[in-house]
């Protein structure tokens, strides 16, 4: 496993610098819905894993559970799109809650929570080529990017994550009706800031205000393998 991201690669990078091993925190995302009665397990799951510092866990609400009576209060379309795209690129038609991606690549549809640990196990020591780190300055916030390998077209895609660590809601209808369910990091936001070859380094400046926790994270277009990521509290 310590050489997946380079095998998978293969063909399309041309290394610029010897492949060094980037301390980057795994990437899981759930996506999950306030209307699931399947989902509340695989909350209470990212919540152990929002505790960890070689995690970083992110909620993603979806909306095409809403219509069964209960509106997700941080539920967005953007969110059913990004899960329907990895399942394009996996060439599956159809998405599920819950579902857990490591990696950017592994899926885990259900609450299987022994499988997601042996996954974040795996990539803890996946030889990650992108270094990113986040940094506060006066007025916002500096994301930089160092990558050990170069792409002949800009094929990575460098993105901003916003979220709310904690959030308890008392779900009134829909199949949880009744329950009073905590979630957490709850992302708000997720935007993409640019594409990259790897290169030149990467740097950006954002202007930021907010006290919400943000995450960055580089990935191969797709969506796809997640190269590095970093986060700042």
């Amino acid at each position: 496993m310590r050489s997946f991201i380079a095998s998978i690669a293969l063909g399309l990078l041309s290394l610029t610098a010897p492949a060094a091993r980037a301390d980057s925190p795994v990437v899981v995302e759930l996506f999950t819905s306030q209307g699931c009665s399947a989902c509340p397990p695989a909350d209470a799951l990212l919540t152990q894993l929002a505790g960890r510092e070689d995690v970083i866990a992110l909620a993603l609400h979806v909306d095409y559970w809403d219509y069964i009576g209960w509106a997700d209060t941080f539920a967005s379309g953007q969110f059913t799109r990004r899960q329907h795209a990895y399942a394009r690129h996996a060439g599956q038609r159809m998405v599920y809650t819950p579902q857990m991606i490591v990696g950017g690549v592994e899926r885990v549809v259900g609450y299987e929570p022994m499988d997601v640990a042996e996954l974040i196990a795996q990539y803890r020591v996946v030889d990650y080529p992108v270094e990113v780190s986040l940094s506060r300055v006066e007025g916002g916030i500096v994301l930089r990017a160092v990558a050990s390998m170069a792409l002949e077209e800009p094929g990575m895609i460098v993105q901003i994550v916003r979220y709310m660590p904690s959030e308890m809601v008392e779900i009134r209808r829909g199949e949880n009706a009744g329950r009073t369910v905590e979630y957490s990091n709850i992302v708000t936001e997720w935007m993409r800031v640019g594409t990259w070859s790897g290169a030149e380094p990467y740097e950006l400046q954002l202007v930021d205000d907010s006290a919400l926790p943000i995450a960055a994270i580089v990935q191969m277009a797709g969506p796809g393998q997640i190269l590095g990521a970093a986060r700042l509290d």
